[in-house]
């Protein structure tokens, strides 16, 4: 039947294709969708119409008046969405408005019951379809996501993500297509092209089927773009040596995952050597590369001087000191302020640290004789450790001479005392030529000497913390057990033996970054550090004892090694800390979960969660339980018992009177005690006290 071209409303016929100008065409009073089109759908169907022209004509019948005279309108039977669509084309000047438009005139059937049918009686495309179709106009017609979006009316990401839905083992698209997997589940195996992968993933699933659970192993053997080594190396050059990344289109990937994990070492280690390399240019003998700190590598370590600056720095850094506080008066932070503000602010404040690094400097022997570490540290950051000496090299590095003992008198080679020089009334086998003293007397002195200091020392407690202080300090930073006369051994007790990669999080690195930061203080000779005790202030010295007693903490539970005075006194030194270890430590696979039973995990959920949630993951599967559980209990703050504070004991109410626990009042006179009297009882005495 021949197609005519209807300008004015001629005698209704039914069953002919006709051309109306767009302008003569209405919305029909009797359609059936009274929710309108969406945005979205008019602008692909104007795109669909722009590329392809017009697939499937409206349905129309003539407008009339009361009359039944005709208006020289028709009303849109079916078709409505196409018609906005037209308009849409007309308003971008694509079209005109007089724009012929292919129409099917019927009169004959009821036009509410036909638009009905047009929405009703159709079956959608399955998704699956829809995806292999665009990858297949990706492929054989080489279109990309923007043409394949331009002529479907939809965005460039859409395409993308729809491609790569296409792009999945079709072993897997039948098993949607079957309703065997759900859209949200096919797109998280969707996350890599690798159609072998994404089969071996989904035979090995269990029970438990959640999205994250399918993108958490298809992505096992990958490294996330926020570990480390990748956030060192940097995606544009992990690319550009050939790597690949893999990005999830439908989740948020924070930057997808590096596939290839021996290239992103590589590029690491190969990126710390240049590193090390400049480090070395400083004048270190040596520099060694590594991505994990080694720590084992028992060397002795050398600290920085403090040096005193130059009168001029020290008059330009308190000026900018001064220029800086005015500057940041009424911020709190960069963001606050003007940018010609901040930014000149940041300039005082590099001044006043390059000024500031003059303070301290390494010594030149150590240097020229030692070397450093660079690492990665935990949030992909380099960490220069200097000042670590070979065994080798420790006599160069450290040239101090061995005083030995001050009291010896300084006697040659060739000096030899005289006959008849003995003390005659009587000289004890043992003794050596030379000597001013016996052995025996010397150490007969010396023990009354002990025990006067020890019973001086008692008296004194400021004196007292002084030397403990310098005691400690001695054997943590200077590894000299000898420089102290206290004896008071610290025990510093490795923790990686106990916990895989415990001194690596940033937790150690707090820890670490304190020792160093005493450290860089200390004198280089040890023979210096009471001085420097002593010229510390109170809070400060407190603060020295306080890290050097914390260095030998040991909480640690070991099947060997019972000790439950010891544990239960470091649950109460948790109390009175009040120490939160969830603010450093959460449940997960690794670190809990996956290594107790199902019981176990069953109670977390309970004292975590709710009892709800237990009954929920109580019938899965370990794996399965495993990893849900780690989702329920992500920031709840729960934590095993072993890592829980106790609640504060209360306290006594009845006070220990000091005379019943033994404390003698100092503000009284202290009796002499009768050395030569008491001998060792005395000892034994004050050691009781």
């Amino acid at each position: 039947m021949n197609a005519v071209t209807e300008t004015v409303a001629a005698v209704p016929v039914s069953g002919v294709e006709i051309f109306v100008p767009l302008a003569k065409l209405k919305k029909s009073p009797r359609n059936a969708r009274k929710v309108p089109h969406g945005e979205a759908a008019i602008e692909a169907l104007a795109a669909s119409i722009q590329h392809k022209g017009l697939i499937q004509n409206l349905v129309v019948e003539p407008e009339t008046k009361e009359d039944g005279t005709p208006t020289g309108y028709y009303l849109v039977t079916a078709g409505e969405g196409r018609r906005l669509a037209m308009l849409l084309r007309a308003k971008r000047k694509q079209i005109r408005k007089s724009e012929p438009v292919r129409c099917w005139l019927d009169t004959a059937n009821d036009p509410s019951e036909i638009s009905l049918d047009e929405n009703v009686t159709r079956t959608a495309m399955h998704p699956a379809d829809q995806f292999e179709r665009f990858q297949e106009l990706s492929e054989n017609k080489g279109w990309g996501a923007e043409e394949i979006g331009a002529r479907f009316g939809v965005s460039a990401g859409v395409v993308k993500q729809r491609l790569r839905l296409g792009a999945v083992s079709p072993k897997l698209l039948q098993v949607y297509r079957e309703d065997g997997l759900t859209l949200d589940q096919l797109m998280a195996f969707a996350i890599t092209e690798d159609h072998a992968r994404q089969e071996q993933v989904f035979e090995g699933l269990h029970h438990n089927r959640e999205p994250w659970i399918i993108r958490r192993d298809m992505t096992a053997a990958n490294v996330p773009a926020d570990d480390r080594r990748a956030v060192f190396v940097g995606a544009d050059a992990y690319v550009e040596a050939g790597g690949n990344i893999i990005r999830d289109l439908f989740s948020e990937d924070r930057g997808g995952f590096f596939e290839d994990a021996g290239l992103l070492d590589m590029l690491a280690a190969e990126k710390l050597r240049d590193v090390a390399g400049e480090v070395q240019a400083e004048g270190w003998k040596w520099a060694e590369a590594h991505i994990d700190y080694p720590h084992a590598h028992g060397m002795r370590r050398f600290y920085p001087q403090p040096i005193a600056l130059a009168d001029a720095d020290e008059a330009r850094l308190e000026a900018l000191s001064a220029e800086y506080d005015e500057l940041a008066e009424g911020y709190s932070s960069y963001d606050e302020m003007p940018e010609e503000t901040a930014a000149k602010l940041e300039a005082v404040s590099d001044e006043i640290d390059t000024i500031s690094a003059k303070r301290s400097a390494y010594d030149a022997n150590v240097i020229a004789h030692g070397g450093a570490f660079v690492v990665l540290h935990h949030d992909g950051s380099v960490r220069v450790e200097r000042g670590f000496v070979r065994a080798e090299d420790e006599a160069l590095a450290d040239p101090q001479p061995d005083e030995g003992d001050p009291t010896a008198p300084e006697i040659g080679e060739d000096e030899q005392p005289e006959e008849g020089d003995e003390d005659v009334q009587g000289v004890e086998e043992d003794e050596e030529p030379g000597k001013p003293i016996s052995d025996s007397l010397t150490r007969d002195l010396s023990a009354h000497r002990t025990l006067a200091l020890r019973v001086a020392l008692a008296e004194q407690p400021d004196t007292a913390l002084i030397a403990l202080t310098h005691t400690l300090t001695a054997q943590l930073f200077y590894s000299y057990a000898e420089a102290g006369c206290l004896e008071v051994r610290p025990t510093v007790t490795p923790l990686g033996s106990h916990a895989d990669g415990i001194e690596d999080t940033p937790l150690a690195a707090r820890a670490s970054e304190q020792h160093e930061a005493w450290a860089e203080r200390m004198p280089r000779d040890v023979a210096d550090l009471w001085g420097f005790i002593v010229g510390l202030d109170e809070a400060k010295r407190i603060a020295l004892l306080a890290h050097c007693a914390a260095r030998t903490v040991n909480a640690l539970r070991l099947p060997w090694d019972r000790k439950p005075r010891s544990l239960q006194t470091a649950d109460r030194l948790a109390t009175a800390l009040a120490l939160d270890v969830a603010k450093d430590w959460t449940p997960t696979v690794d670190s809990y979960l996956g290594r107790v039973t199902k019981a176990n995990i069953v109670e977390a959920v309970v004292e975590g969660v709710s009892e709800d949630a237990a009954r929920r993951i109580a019938d899965m599967k370990k794996v399965d339980m495993v990893q849900t559980a780690e989702q329920l209990l992500v920031g709840t703050g729960w934590l095993p018992a072993i890592l829980r504070t106790p609640a504060p004991e209360a306290e006594q109410t009845a006070p220990v009177e000091a005379e019943d626990a033994g404390i003698v009042d100092q503000s009284s006179e202290v009796k002499p005690i009768d050395v030569e009297a008491q001998g060792d009882e005395a000892s034994y005495a004050v050691a009781a006290e």
